[in-house]
């Protein structure tokens, strides 16, 4: 194999984020946050038990994390190697070749914000009835999500460990209580016997598992962020891959076991139509049946803190990716400037914030359904945006390591991502012939398609842009992918000059 060019040396560029602020707990704080394990099992548990009908959640949280553990084998081994803030952007670059790796940075662009900014759409409804029970307040949900949108505005130009800090004290008191939650429905169940009907195999082999387990990724979305945080993590090396596994052993087992204990005290067969009569309140109404008041006021409080927390690690995340992008000059550089205090990507998580602004008046001006039409659609969106750049990432690992002569096991290089990848487009095109029924709507619904369409639409013009830049600027051409080291020299030897060519 060729030697490695200067392209792949360090360099001193000043526009990197700020090092050695994240050990492990710190990363995996970000990532359940991002997770938001309190508004996944309040609410996509119970609107996907409404909407699908399918009584095997449980079972497809398992399903999803036991492809997500291949998938991370040969994930954190490339980062162990490649450690950008772009993520499946960098990975995908240097894998499948850089227009490839623009195609995924505008679909992780697109689904990261509309997991973003669909969160603002909750967060009135989560408020709700924590204002109207300590305040006496009714608020519009639009006045709610202005505030949240200043709070995590704010935070995104602190630094990063700030941010980290905020999340871990909101985090562990979620868990806590769903856990809380959990002993109360066991101890509560319905008919008088505890069912493990919902783990059953054939609760999830049923017509509307491709949206049950696009739903269970869509808890997991936030797992990859690990990798999104390497350059400012204290040892990426270690940091990256106990804080991937971690967190995904974490939430399966959490969400697992939240989503069977709710079939537990309501009984399997009656899951759906509970879930549809009380929406994101089935879980509270459970507690206050089983454990009184007290355990409702503090729940609907951390529901709304949970949604607040996963607001602040996807604008993190988010405003990341477009720093990566803006460092490497495939977006304009302003996106790639860090404040000089805080070592945060200034202008990206400014612009993130402009979009979450917009978003908020467009549905409060235009009078949308807040819940369904933002929350729901934008979260089940974003999930499958996620979910494709996973299998693409996937492919870009196997395609990494056969290209690159690195020390590297053939468990990780090739046999684990590749069982992963052919696992991953299995989910997709499940996903893909019941996306109707995950998004809730008649299979002759243009949603059915449009949503879905956006992210091959959105990865074309991004191959496009990166043939564009290929041929009139190859100096930011050769920069894609690199990450801290983009702005170092290029095309300086005959291998850089074969290197960009790709």
């Amino acid at each position: 194999m060729p030697p490695t060019s200067t392209l792949e040396r360090p360099s001193n560029v000043s526009d990197a984020l700020a090092r050695g602020r994240l050990g492990v707990p710190s990363v995996i704080f970000f990532v359940l946050s991002a997770a938001a394990p309190l508004t996944v099992v309040a609410g996509v548990v119970t609107t996907g038990y409404a909407v699908t009908g399918v009584t095997g959640i449980p079972l497809a949280f398992l399903t999803v994390a036991a492809v997500l553990a291949l998938f991370s084998v040969g994930y954190v081994a490339m980062a162990r190697r490649v450690a950008n803030a772009g993520a499946f952007y960098a990975y995908i670059s240097r894998g499948l070749g850089r227009p490839a790796g623009v195609g995924a940075a505008w679909v992780a662009l697109i689904a990261y914000n509309a997991l973003q900014v669909g969160l603002y759409g909750a967060i009135g409804a989560a408020a709700a009835p924590v204002l109207d029970r300590i305040f006496g307040v009714d608020a519009h949900w639009a006045v709610v999500a202005l505030v949240a949108w200043a709070l995590v505005a704010l935070l995104g130009l602190l630094r990063v460990d700030v941010n980290g800090m905020v999340l871990a004290v909101l985090l562990v008191a979620e868990v806590v209580l769903i856990l809380v939650y959990d002993l109360g429905q066991l101890g509560n169940p319905a008919g008088g016997t505890v069912s493990f009907a919902a783990l059953a195999p054939s609760n999830l082999l049923v017509p509307g598992a491709g949206a049950v387990l696009v739903l269970a990724m869509t808890g997991f979305v936030g797992f990859e962020s690990s990798v999104v945080f390497s350059e400012e993590s204290k040892d990426p090396r270690r940091t990256v891959p106990m804080a991937t596994y971690l967190s995904v052993a974490i939430i399966a087992g959490l969400y697992a076991l939240s989503s069977w204990t709710m079939t537990v005290a309501t009984g399997p067969d009656r899951i759906s139509e509970q879930a549809g009569e009380q929406s994101i309140e089935l879980i509270f109404n459970l507690a206050g049946a089983h454990l009184g008041d007290t355990a409702v006021t503090i729940g609907q409080a951390l529901f709304m803190t949970s949604v607040l927390a996963a607001m602040i690690s996807f604008h993190n995340t988010t405003a990341r990716y477009a720093f990566a992008l803006g460092r490497e000059r495939v977006l304009p550089a302003a996106f790639g400037q860090t404040s000089p205090r805080t070592g945060s990507p200034r202008m990206a998580s400014l612009a993130q914030s402009a979009l979450g602004l917009v978003v908020i008046v467009l549905y409060a001006v235009a009078g949308w359904d807040p819940v369904l039409q933002l929350f729901y659609y934008a979260g089940a969106g974003g999930g499958f945006g996620v979910l494709l750049l996973i299998a693409a990432t996937s492919v870009a690992v196997i395609r990494y390591f056969a290209r690159h002569a690195v020390q590297e096991t053939l468990w990780r290089r090739a046999i684990a991502p590749g069982l992963a990848t052919v696992a991953l487009f299995a989910v997709i095109s499940l996903a893909v012939a019941n996306f109707a029924t995950l998004l809730g709507v008649a299979p002759d619904s243009p949603l059915r398609w449009i949503v879905p369409a956006v992210y091959p639409v959105a990865a074309l013009l991004g191959v496009a842009w990166g043939l564009v830049l290929r041929s009139t600027r190859p100096d930011v051409y050769a920069r894609i992918g690199l990450g801290a080291e983009s702005a170092a020299s290029v095309l300086t030897t005959p291998t850089s000059r074969a290197e960009a060519g790709r």
